[in-house]
């Protein structure tokens, strides 16, 4: 089974989504801006992440950086391009982060 993965990125902290091919979370997690956090946090899903899509605020470079390193599929994406669904009563960042993925 295929995992996408989803962050919304701030200054500080993100908010990381797992969800599974049928769309359900797995996994929805605010989390610091700390490389080894977000690694551990990611980690178990490695093999079955068929991606990541990272929100490409001003300070993504080092999240990408990063997670090159650590040979992580990954995508930005431009928040302003992205069309929310109509549907969509409440946003927070936890639905950005799983709408992201």
């Amino acid at each position: 089974m295929k995992l996408y993965g989803g962050i919304d990125l701030h200054s500080n902290n993100c908010v990381i989504a797992i969800i599974n091919e049928q769309g359900e979370t797995l996994s929805c997690k605010r989390l610091n801006n700390d490389i080894s956090v977000i690694l551990s946090f990611l980690t178990p899903y490695k093999d079955k992440l068929a991606g990541l899509v990272v929100e490409s605020t001003f300070n993504w470079y080092w999240l990408v950086d990063a997670l090159m390193d650590a040979e992580f599929k990954h995508h930005l994406a431009n928040p302003a391009a992205i069309k929310r669904y109509s549907g969509l009563k409440h946003a927070d960042d936890h639905s950005d982060a799983r709408w992201l993925a």
